[in-house]
This record gives structure tokens, C-alpha cells and sequence, in this order.
């Protein structure tokens, strides 16, 4: 509890300070001087912040018992305290005199028990990691169809009948249209709408709805009697893909612990590799059905879907997506499945509450709305800078992962070995190996991620791209007649072979591959990942073990600053100690946590959580307590309001 003789007792108007000044003018005022915005918008010194640092301990404590009686709180009171305290000094806990010895034990398990946590938050991630599955295995379906739908459905785009109807370019671009419906249902529909319906449905809701459409248009493309139906069935398809690919990653990192967020949110990746592995399967299993194996194909993927459906409501919602609600109880209750005490719920509600509270400031302060609509927040994204930069970051990643050429491989790769000469089967099989080895690499990627980061997974994979591709081009030069030749001959050649010497599908990689021959295109994709390489040493920062508040400060940091620490201090400092093996040389940092002071000011010997510096962020956080809540909605006698700090 404060300290009742810290300030002046507060104004009973529980907005109005003792000063007669209101508080929401007051804390506008805060918010007057330009640096106000710069700490999370231009970030130069690459600085990241406690939002709660630089607030007095009688400050914080005061402002934790407002929270606690604005949300109806009261009776944690005292849990939520030692939540605060925490969270305001996550390197000081075993200085905190409030925290007994079995709370400074279980935060000190969180390093050394990284995996112990609720069974409720595991099953969270099996769900989430479900959803991923639904995701390959719908594209694996289409894979193991396309060798059989066509000439079902009367599109041909092979074979006597449509060459003596000279239909067969036609009908391979309505095969590579109805292939490419749910990317384009995602593309121009479904990213659109996936923030509004998070917004109305909450994760779990959107989810649900997601795996409504997953559920329901396998089954209609697997009864599908005209490429038309199939095609509606596809788009249906795309908006179930849309809305899972945008919502399960935002719900998995929003429900997990910091230290192992990488690792849970990269299953998303891990088991969408998972689901193309298992719809080779599926493609096997239903390869010898006759007429029915294009539609048993296409609608296995219908399978994933059930236990979707039937199990995410049993999960918790995302507490931060309830707090920006402002259902603070319920995101308490949900952190508390969540989390492995009340301490460590207690702790990360108070951090959400406050980072919401500061970037509520930074957007009313750049005369933005906190109420915006869709539009709005996706014009916030490209105005704000440091949404800019994420939304940068993010970028290069998704085009990078093109540039790589991967998907031509997952997508038609059975098309690709039947048309190079193997059996249906024999295609089958084929693609089910790459299946089983996407999978299988994937793991690695979980285990490291959290220990590497993902920026220094990527700086390191894509060199070993580029040199594959190349190494796979320059086997055309082997003689053909020479065994060694065989070596270009596996999976990496295939395509290209495919695509010059047939018009199957006519796209933007048959015209690279008639303009600059196999060798060319190996090489050209083998030059994209070295551009990809380039992008993401210059403009993507690292972010593991970074919490969802810390990113704001790691995106704060200007572009041009971040490429030019790369280029003049991390370039170099890599060069002198790998290529020239000068060891002992300390690596350059670019982010480091602000500087926190132990001042055991009171009695009790407890922290104040005083930074050194920072004025203009003490000033915005010190009113931590205003959550834009009118005061007619809290129902509380103006008296039992507790006493505040003045500023």
C-alpha cells in the first residue's frame, strides 16, 4: 500500500488532481515535449525501455490500487502489488522484500525450467499447431489432385482430347486459376478482413470461424461436379486459410511466456510443414480410388479441421486482447491458466496494462485515433514509424521466403516428377519425400530459434541456399553421358526440366526458364537469395527473447540507424573475428536495457524503480493509472478512490 502521508490527498473528482487541474489535461501536458514521441518513435540510441521504469514506488503502488478498483481487482490486491513490483524490476526480484522465498523460486524457475508451464497453455499451442496442419495439408491436396481433376472436371490441359480441341493452354490457366483461388481469396479478401473480425471476435472467435470454412469446403470441392464449383469451393477455402494464418501466430505469442515465445510461435511454420507431410500421405493412401481419388484428395484435408472446431473454445482468450477491451478480470482469470502462479499472472497484467497505457499516450499525442477502424490502422501502420519498420521487417521476411524459390517445389511438385516421366505413384512418392525432409528440417528451427534468434537463423541459411542452387545449375554442365551427372538429376532439376520442356502451366517461372535456360534460372534464384541475404542483414533487426512491449523500442530504432551499425560496426567486428580470427574483441551492441537503479529509499528496503535519465518517460508513466475509462462507468463512490501521487 502507498504511504498516506507521500502526497497531498487527491481531489474527490477522481479525475481531477489536488490542484483543481483535471487529470486528463494534466497528462496530455505530460505529453507536451517533443521527446515524449521519440522514445518509441525514434529510438536513436536503441534503448529498450521498462514502461514502468522511472515511476516512484509510492507512485506505483498508488497507481496499482486505482487499477485494481477500476476493474474490479480489489481482492488481489495484494498479489497484484508484487505483480507490479516485478514487472517494474524484473533483474531486482530477489531485492523485493514483498516477495517471499517460494515467489523469488518460481521466478527464478523461469530460467531454469524453461518448459514447465500450465498443461492448459501446451494444449493452446497443440490447437494453434493444428490449425498450422490444416494449412500444408490444404495445400497438399491440391498437389496430389492436379494430377487427375483436370481431365475430370473436362479441363484437360493434356493429352488427345484437348490438343484435337486446341483448349490445352486454355484449360492450364483455369487449372493454375482454381489452384491459386485461396491465395488470391487471402490476398484480396481475407488479410482485409482478419482485423475487424479479430477485433469484434476476439482470437479464439476468429479462429473458430476459420476453421468453420476449413471444415466445410473440403468437403464441398470433394463434391464438386464443375470446375466452377470447385472453383467457389476454393475461394471459401482461401478464407479459412486467410483468417488462420493471421490470427493463430498473434494468438500463440500473445499467450506465451517471453523466454519461450520463439519456440511456440515458430510450430506455426514447423507444423504447417507437418500438414504438407501428411497430405503426401493422404495423397498416397487415395491414389489407387479411381474417379474418386482427386476428390478424397481434396477433401481429406477436411480431418485437422474436427478437433479445431470442437477444442478452441476450451482455450484461453489472449489477455491482451482482452485488456484492449478493457476486460481486465478476464484477462486476469486467463493469465492465471496461463502462467504457473498468480505472481507471475499478476505481473504480466500489469506490464500489458502499462504498455497499452503508453502507446494510448503516443497515439493521442500524434492526434491519432485510440478508436480507429480498420482503415485507419492500416493507414497507422505505414504513418507510425516504428509500425512502419515492423511492418518492414515482416515484409522482407515474406519476400525473402519467395525469393528462395521453395514454393514452385510445394506446390506442383507432383505435376513436376509426372511430367518428367515417373508414374502417378512415382510422383506421389516423390513429393512425400520432400514432405518428410520439409518436416524434419523444420525442428532444428524450434530448438535454436530462442537461442540463435531468427535474424541469425536467416543470415545463416541463406548463403547455404545460394551455393546449393548454384552447385545444382552447374551440374548442366556435366556431360550427360557422365555419371556424376546424376547429381543434378534429383530433385532440384526436375522443375526446370518440367517447365522448358513443357506448357503445362504457363507462368512468370515457364517464361524465366524458355528466356534463361535451366543453368540461368538455378542461377538467378540462386542471385535473389543473395539480394533476400542483403535485406535481411540491413533492415531486419533480431528479436528473440523480446517482450511484445520490448518490440516497440527494437522497431523505434530508425532504419538508417540500424543498416548504418550493421554496415560500419557489426560488419566489421564479424570480419575481424571469423575471417581473420581475432578473438577476445567484445561484439558491438546496438540495443541495450536502460540503466535501472537499486535505491532502497524506504524502510522496507525496496526498490523505487528509478532509471537514471528518462524524465519525459517518468512524466507520461507516472499517470499510469488513467485507462481512459469514463468515471461514470466505475461505479465508485468517489471516496473510496485511493490517493495518488501529484506530479
Amino acid at each position: 500500500m502507498a504511504d498516506p502521508n507521500a502526497a497531498e490527498h487527491i481531489s474527490k473528482d477522481p479525475l481531477t488532481s489536488s490542484h483543481g487541474i483535471s487529470v486528463e489535461a494534466k497528462r496530455l501536458g505530460s505529453l507536451a515535449a517533443p521527446k515524449d514521441l521519440t522514445a518509441m518513435s525514434q529510438n536513436v540510441t536503441g534503448e529498450i525501455k521498462n514502461p514502468l521504469a522511472g515511476i516512484h514506488k509510492d507512485q506505483l503502488l498508488a497507481d496499482v490500487e486505482i487499477f485494481a478498483a477500476d476493474n474490479g481487482l480489489t481482492d488481489i490486491l495484494p498479489i497484484l502489488t508484487k505483480g507490479a513490483l516485478v514487472a517494474q524490476n524484473p533483474h531486482y526480484a530477489d531485492r523485493i522484500v514483498e516477495l517471499d522465498d517460494n515467489d523469488r523460486r518460481v521466478l527464478e524457475e523461469e530460467n531454469t525450467h524453461r518448459w514447465k508451464h500450465p498443461r492448459i497453455l501446451y494444449v493452446t499451442i497443440i490447437l494453434n499447431s493444428i490449425a498450422a496442419a490444416i494449412q500444408g495439408w490444404d495445400q497438399t491436396g491440391a498437389n496430389g489432385a492436379n494430377l487427375t481433376f483436370g481431365e475430370a472436371l473436362g479441363i484437360p490441359d493434356s493429352g488427345p482430347v484437348c490438343t484435337a480441341a486446341g483448349t490445352c493452354e486454355k484449360n492450364s490457366w483455369i487449372i493454375g486459376f482454381i489452384n491459386s483461388c485461396p491465395y488470391i481469396a487471402i490476398a484480396f479478401f481475407a488479410a482485409w478482413i482478419s482485423d475487424p473480425v479479430n477485433n469484434l471476435l476476439g482470437r479464439r472467435g476468429t479462429i473458430f470461424l476459420a476453421a468453420i470454412f476449413s471444415l466445410l469446403a473440403p468437403i464441398g470441392m470433394g463434391v464438386s461436379q464443375t470446375w466452377g464449383e470447385l472453383t467457389i469451393c476454393r475461394i471459401l477455402l482461401g478464407i479459412g486459410m486467410g483468417l488462420k494464418e493471421v490470427t493463430v501466430p498473434v494468438y500463440s505469442a500473445e499467450n506465451s511466456p517471453t523466454n519461450i515465445r520463439g519456440g511456440l510461435v515458430m510450430s506455426w511454420q514447423v507444423w504447417t510443414a507437418f500438414g504438407i507431410f501428411i497430405g503426401t500421405v493422404a495423397n498416397l493412401v487415395f491414389v489407387n480410388t479411381g474417379a474418386l481419388a482427386w476428390r478424397l484428395q481434396f477433401g481429406s484435408a477436411l480431418l485437422p479441421a474436427i478437433p479445431l472446431v470442437l477444442g478452441i473454445w476450451f482455450c484461453p482468450e489472449s489477455p491482451r486482447w482482452l485488456m484492449k477491451k478493457h476486460k481486465a478480470a478476464k484477462a486476469y482469470k486467463s493469465l492465471l491458466r496461463l502462467r504457473n502462479t498468480p505472481l507471475q499472472a499478476a505481473r504480466d497484467l500489469y506490464a500489458i496494462h502499462a504498455q497499452l497505457i503508453y502507446e494510448d499516450a503516443l497515439l493521442e499525442k500524434a492526434g491519432l485515433s485510440k478508436n480507429s477502424n480498420m482503415f485507419t490502422r492500416f493507414f497507422e501502420i505505414f504513418t507510425i514509424p516504428r509500425l512502419r519498420r515492423a511492418t518492414q521487417a515482416s515484409g522482407i521476411v515474406m519476400i525473402a521466403q519467395q525469393m528462395c524459390g521453395i514454393n514452385i517445389i510445394a506446390f506442383y511438385s507432383s505435376t513436376i516428377f509426372a511430367n518428367a516421366g515417373a508414374s502417378n505413384i512415382g510422383a506421389l512418392l516423390a513429393s512425400f519425400g520432400f514432405g518428410v525432409i520439409n518436416f524434419i528440417f523444420a525442428w532444428p528451427a524450434v530448438w535454436t530459434i530462442d537461442t540463435f534468434g531468427r535474424r541469425t537463423l536467416l543470415l545463416f541459411t541463406f548463403p547455404q541456399m545460394f551455393w546449393t542452387l548454384l552447385a545444382a545449375g552447374m551440374c548442366y554442365f556435366i556431360p550427360t553421358e557422365n555419371k556424376a551427372h546424376l547429381g543434378d538429376g534429383g530433385f532440384l532439376r526436375l522443375p526446370f526440366r518440367h517447365c522448358l520442356f513443357s506448357r503445362r502451366r504457363p507462368s512468370p517461372i515457364y517464361i524465366l526458364c524458355r528466356t534463361f535456360k535451366p543453368v540461368g534460372v538455378f542461377g538467378f534464384y540462386a542471385g535473389l537469395n543473395l539480394v533476400a541475404l542483403a535485406l535481411i542483414f540491413l533492415f531486419l533487426p533480431e528479436t528473440k527473447q523480446r517482450t511484445l512491449e520490448e518490440l516497440d523500442y527494437v522497431f523505434a530504432v530508425p532504419t538508417r540507424t540500424f543498416a548504418h551499425f550493421q554496415l560500419r560496426r557489426q560488419l566489421p567486428w564479424w570480419t575481424r573475428k571469423w575471417i581473420l580470427r581475432r578473438k577476445g574483441e567484445e561484439e558491438p551492441q546496438l540495443y541495450t536495457f536502460e540503466d535501472e537503479e537499486w535505491t532502497g529509499d524506504d524502510a522496507k528496503g525496496s526498490s523505487s524503480g528509478v532509471d537514471v535519465g528518462h524524465k519525459e518517460l517518468r512524466e507520461v508513466l507516472s499517470l499510469l493509472v488513467l485507462r481512459h475509462k469514463d468515471s461514470a462507468n466505475r461505479n465508485l463512490p468517489p471516496s473510496s478512490h485511493p490517493k495518488r501521487l501529484d506530479v
